[in-house]
């Protein structure tokens, strides 16, 4: 990776880590807002109260949440309502930012060479397989530095 392009991931991958962990927490099915409000005792009018919206928006608002169609300024809303932080973001599945960009590179390396490899033992020049390892991680980490675009085709 570029200095610059790394720099950000790196630190993105900071600010991230403070999101581990939370992939593992279960939305509840019938939302947060409703499941909040409920443990809370609190009444769809209390909070309505407190939002300056009817008994039946608040209810359209827990059954929008539900159904994933909420949006993230009425989540916030909400949170702010209840006095509690509304926090949103992203936990990579590769555990951090460049450990995706290291796969993504590694793949794309593998499928480049393979195919020129390929093609070499059709015209009967293949080359041996810790040489191919070895062209594949070289080509990953130039892949890598130059963190092309098509590197997300």
């Amino acid at each position: 990776m570029r200095n610059k392009k790394k720099l950000m991931v790196l630190q993105l991958d900071e600010k991230m880590k403070s999101f581990r962990g939370t992939e593992k927490v279960m939305n509840p099915p019938q939302g947060w807002i409703a499941v909040i409000r409920m443990s809370l005792n609190m009444t769809m009018e209390q909070l309505g109260k407190k939002l300056g919206i009817t008994k039946g928006a608040v209810q359209k608002l827990e059954e929008r949440e539900a159904a994933g169609r909420i949006s993230l300024n009425k989540l916030k809303a909400v949170g702010d309502a209840l006095n509690l932080h509304f926090v949103y973001g992203f936990v990579p599945i590769d555990g951090t930012l460049e450990n995706l960009v290291d796969r993504k590179a590694k793949e794309m390396a593998r499928k480049i060479v393979f195919r020129t490899h390929y093609t070499m033992q059709l015209e009967n020049q293949g080359i041996a397989e810790d040489k191919i390892n070895q062209s594949i991680i070289e080509l990953a980490d130039e892949l890598k530095r130059n963190m092309k675009r098509s590197l997300w085709d």
